[in-house]
């Protein structure tokens, strides 16, 4: 047969059918893949026996029961428990992916380093323990011998009650600086608000499981808001009762997040106006007549000026003009809201890992003041703060207490801002003002305000001005990069650690953390070294560290909890924790019974119990709780003493004037600048972590397109913004604030505010691995925040920007 064209092609199409029919090629495929699977730098999964610890989740506040499935002696796998009372079951995303931060050590100090690159070049050396300790001790020895403890600061990221918390301040003081200084999340407005209106430094508490109408003022409720895995069953017993219209979940927000898009009702209210709508329907519960008039005639003070300040300048007409919500929808709003059986009022923005603005919490908390739903199934919970006993109390030397009569750097407390108790921010203000910088040695413990703070260009350039930075970071984030030592703590793993009473859990819990694994490298518990670390800088700090190790100081604590004889140390599920109980028999007998339980199971917890007499629940200056808060007008008075009424008021930075000053009301948002028209609003997701811990990078696989693309962020820009700006979907374009600018991507959403430009947190990381860094852009290099009135905590939702197309 010759070879023509015709019979070429015949022959061709039979040799590929004929190929293809036979198992040739798959014998091949099979082969190199074994083949590959068998060079020596490819992972190989464990054999051996299967094992499973309980233990707790400390990625994030929350404090989620964890089970940890192990092959021989590596974690395989991360799952929720079932016998643990906050998150019967589920966990979070970030929770789930906790094994990926194990084991990377690209993300990880492997040992104690000292940096040998210019500073943030992330260049290190490795130098034993012995070596570091030195280092550091020697430096802090030496400023208290030239009297300038003064010039050590210590910035901590840990929860507010943690035991790590108390052991750091402990030794900043011992020092003697009273430069201790924490990272601001919402717990600090909470507390804050918590003080003012109901005297109480519990922790805030939001039955959720037995409201009947949840009203969320931004709380992203399935965006990892308070502890996620028990708020995402909240969620769902929630749901459970709106299919039998027993239940309505209502979103004020002003872009269509997650929890918007999911709620009963989404109201779109423009961001920073959320206290006018509060005291909008405040108005019209009031001017109705249809508020707890038990509740109100004898367990608040001030209601009269209160309701005299609603009635005068909130009517729905002119808080619509505010907000950008129909009247008629904020009438509806308040009357679903006050007819409500069990309805609660939520406040706190995304995850809670930002402070909020303290008046408009203080609006939101004068609703749930209005339904009298306060220490009731379904409302607010106000609780003692956890019964844990006190460390000893210091013995200082003479060098401690001079430092210490030295004022704060951030002058938190002071008649500026005399309800905060630190603002990190403000010491990178101090810091940059002058030619050199006061803080001669910075200590940075679970935090990375370097990436994480507003305007974190401004932090960074304080940064650089310090002398001497030490880290005590499990990661290689962006603060540390900048260390000059770094001190490496094990990660939850790997440690033993404590929750105290998770974000917006209605009822006590100390959590418990037990190491599932042996450390991966040579790192160490930053609990002990803080112990080692006094006994080397003098005879005096060690003494304030008489423990021989961090378990010690656990154990001393969880002493109060024994002596306050109540509480559960195991956890029934067939009785949920958020069922309201009358009697309860507690589980153990001795101290050392109840210890050794809490280490098993780890939790100490007791359920939500009915409140008796709540003439007792209130300890503000008034014994009820106050809509006229005395204790601001004490602040503004005593403000006022050296200067006018006026003048005081706007130190405080509060725009009002007069009595309507120690009132929830609205403060303003920025007006603008010139030249910048629009706002930029950052939010949060819940499988990107936006905090100090860096999100495990097989995440980023979740993330949409629309979020993030190869190298570039995604910012949600309403079609008719877009359109002025003949914008299309994906065009690149520059955003600027008077902080700076970033490039960044268009995404066209429906379900963004005109005005308005939405963007993720937690991308534009300089740090971590190649899967991590460069991915995209952070927003607070741009975010110019200004200080939020009376707390001076940072305002995140007032930047004003403009767009350029590139």
């Amino acid at each position: 047969m010759g070879v023509t064209r015709r019979n070429f092609i015949k022959f061709a199409a039979g040799g590929v059918a004929g190929i293809g029919l036979t198992p040739i090629p798959y014998k091949l495929m099979d082969d190199v893949a074994i083949w590959t699977q068998n060079w020596p730098w490819v992972p190989v999964p464990p054999t051996g026996e299967f094992d499973e610890v309980k233990s707790v989740c400390t990625l994030c506040p929350g404090g989620c029961g964890i089970q940890v499935r192990k092959v021989d002696e590596r974690v395989v796998k991360i799952e929720g428990r079932t016998d643990y009372p906050v998150n019967p079951g589920g966990i979070c995303p970030i929770g789930m992916g906790g094994l990926q931060l194990l084991y990377d050590k690209d993300l990880r100090f492997t040992g104690p380093m000292k940096r040998v690159g210019l500073r943030g070049s992330g260049k290190f050396q490795d130098i034993s323990w012995e070596t570091a300790l030195k280092v550091v001790s020697d430096r802090i020895h030496a400023l208290r011998q030239k009297g300038r403890p003064e010039a050590l600061a210590v910035i901590d990221g840990n929860p507010k009650g943690s035991t790590m918390s108390a052991m750091i301040e402990r030794l900043t003081t011992a020092v003697g600086s009273p430069n201790y200084v924490r990272m601001p999340d919402l717990e600090d407005t909470y507390w804050m608000g918590n003080i003012l209106m109901q005297g109480n430094e519990g922790p805030m508490a939001y039955d959720l499981e037995n409201a009947d109408y949840i009203l969320s003022f931004g709380s992203g409720l399935l965006e990892g808001w308070g502890a996620p895995g028990r708020v995402l069953n909240a969620w769902s017993l929630l749901r459970e009762k709106a299919a039998k219209g027993k239940a309505k979940v209502v979103q004020v927000e002003s872009r269509s997040s997650n929890t918007a898009s999911k709620a009963d009702q989404w109201v779109a209210s423009r961001p920073g106006t959320d206290a006018a709508l509060a005291l909008g329907l405040a108005h019209v519960i009031i001017n109705s007549r249809i508020y707890n008039r038990n509740f109100v005639e004898n367990h608040t003070f001030g209601f009269d000026k209160f309701k005299a300040l609603v009635l005068d300048g909130y009517s729905p007409e002119t808080v619509s003009g505010l907000t950008g919500v129909p009247a008629e929808t904020i009438r509806a709003l308040a009357k679903e809201f006050i007819g409500a059986k069990a309805p609660l009022a939520v406040y706190g923005k995304g995850k809670g890992t930002l402070n909020g603005s303290l008046y408009e919490f203080m609006a939101v908390q004068s609703l749930n003041a209005l339904a009298g739903n306060i220490n009731r199934p379904g409302g607010i919970i106000i609780s003692d703060p956890l019964p844990l006993a006190p460390l000893p109390d210091l013995t200082l030397d003479a060098i401690a207490q001079k430092g210490l009569k030295k004022p704060r750097l951030d002058q938190a407390g002071t008649r500026k801002y005399p309800v905060a108790e630190s603002l990190a921010a403000n010491l990178m203000d101090v810091i940059n003002r002058g030619h050199a910088s006061p803080v001669d040695t910075l200590i940075v413990f679970s935090a990375n305000p370097a990436h994480t703070l507003p305007n974190s260009r401004v932090v960074r350039k304080a940064l650089e001005k310090i002398p001497f930075i030490v880290s005590f970071s499990a990661y290689r984030d962006e603060t540390s990069n900048m260390a000059d030592i770094i001190l490496p703590d094990h990660i939850y793993l790997e440690k033993t650690e404590d929750v105290v009473c998770p974000p917006g859990l209605q009822y006590p819990l100390f959590g418990l953390t037990k190491p599932v694994v042996s450390p991966v490298y040579n790192t160490r518990h930053s609990g002990d070294i803080i112990i080692r670390l006094a006994a080397r800088i003098s005879p005096s700090t060690g003494s304030a560290f008489p423990w021989k190790n961090y378990e010690e100081v656990l154990r001393t604590r969880a002493k109060g909890l024994f002596e306050s004889g109540e509480g559960l140390v195991t956890y029934d599920k067939s009785r949920p924790a958020w069922k309201w109980h009358q009697h309860l028999v507690r589980d153990f007998s001795t101290f050392s019974d109840m210890w050794e339980k809490i280490k098993s199971g780890g939790l100490w917890y007791r359920p939500v119990q009915p409140c008796g007499n709540r003439e007792r629940v209130f300890h503000t200056p008034t014994n009820k709780f106050e809509f006229f808060c005395t204790q601001i007008e004490l602040a503004v008075n005593e403000s006022a003493q050296k200067t006018s009424l006026t003048t005081a008021l706007k130190d405080l930075g509060i725009g009002v004037k007069g009595e309507e000053a120690f009132m929830p009301h609205y403060e303003k948002m920025n007006s603008g600048t010139a030249g910048y028209p629009l706002t930029l609003v950052p939010y949060e997701i819940i499988n990107l972590a936006s905090g100090n811990v860096p999100s495990p990078p097989f995440l980023y696989k979740t993330i949409f397109d629309d979020q993030l693309l190869g190298n570039d962020s995604f910012v949600a820009v309403n079609p008719e913004t877009a359109s002025e700006y003949r914008l299309e979907q994906g065009d690149p374009i520059v955003i600027e604030s008077p902080a700076g600018a970033i490039t960044a991507r268009v995404n066209l959403s429906q379900g963004a505010m005109p005005g308005i430009v939405y963007m993720p947190m937690g991308f534009g990381h300089t740090a971590y691995d190649e899967f991590i860094r460069g991915k995209g852009v952070n927003p607070n290099d741009i975010i110019d925040a200004g200080k939020d009135p009376l707390s001076g905590q940072p305002a995140w939702w007032a930047t004003p920007v403009k767009i350029t197309k590139v």
